[in-house]
């Protein structure tokens, strides 16, 4: 309760002892990511991501955008497991985002996956850019423990390895039988903790969606400059993940610079000023 000084107004203490609660979600909301300036003529509802995608933001279209019509259509076909919790959501965008120690150690273990990135992809015709921005983002929110051999055959987690890929993935590639022994799922098993196993397999998923859905497969498709494009790589997003929030992650994470000086750039060893 208000504590009014004589003249009606609130007192200096209780001013100080709201303002200290207020501190703590201060902090929360200091961590969610802010639209830059630079898209504030955007239409309002195009977000920053897909304002970053030139041929959006003139269109006022929003490519992550699903209809009921196409979310029903995909459920039909794929199946889905549904919205994204917003809790989980802003977990992701505000704080996953936020921690520097984390995104580096990610970067440096795709650099170590990305001859095989940029071979497998061209040769599946997929972007090779969808692949790192999956695995850049499976790989911050991997659970704890879950890529442990004994964990990962106890059963306790149903997606393993860089790509979170589970049995599933490989029945549809004619890879497990529909009705696998326990000595098959052992071995399936250890083949998606596996790590370049496992991207090689997310890169085949992405070829095999492509061809469900009658994507171009003699050019790599890109977000940047085509709605329909953008679209498409949104839909492989969705359909890997399964989250209404996810293909905007995957969208950002393609356009971001340090990813795509890993697959395509060349790191050169600094020259000591001594020589």
């Amino acid at each position: 309760m208000y504590r009014l000084t004589p003249t009606g107004s609130v007192s200096n203490s209780s001013t100080c002892r709201w303002f200290r609660r207020l501190l703590p979600l201060a902090g929360v909301l200091a961590l969610l990511p802010l639209a830059s300036s630079q898209f504030r003529h955007a239409h309002p509802s195009v977000s920053a991501t897909t304002a970053a995608l030139p041929v959006a933001a003139e269109l006022g279209v929003d490519p992550v955008q699903f209809s009921p019509e196409e979310l029903q259509e995909l459920e039909r076909r794929f199946g889905v497991h549904g919205p994204q919790p917003r809790l989980a959501q802003l977990f992701s965008d505000g704080i996953i985002e936020q921690i520097q120690p984390l995104r580096s150690h990610t970067i440096n273990r795709i650099e170590g996956l990305r001859p095989l990135i940029r071979s497998e992809s061209r040769r599946q015709g997929v972007n090779p850019m969808l692949v790192a921005a999956v695995l850049f983002d499976e790989m911050r929110h991997a659970k704890p423990g879950e890529d442990l051999p004994l964990a990962a055959h106890s059963g306790l987690f149903s997606t393993h390895g860089p790509a979170q890929l589970g049995l599933g993935e490989m029945q549809k590639q004619g890879l497990l039988p529909a009705d696998p022994s326990p000595e098959e799922i052992a071995e399936a098993r250890e083949l998606l903790l596996d790590p370049e196993q496992n991207v090689r397999l997310l890169i085949s998923k992405f070829g095999r969606l492509s061809r469900e859905l009658n994507l171009p497969r003699q050019r790599e498709l890109q977000a940047s400059g085509s709605v329909a494009d953008a679209k498409a790589l949104a839909t492989l997003a969705y359909l890997h993940n399964g989250k209404l929030d996810y293909p905007r992650r995957i969208l950002r994470h393609m356009q971001d610079p340090e990813l795509h000086a890993l697959l395509y750039g060349t790191r050169r060893k600094p020259v000591s000023p001594l020589i």
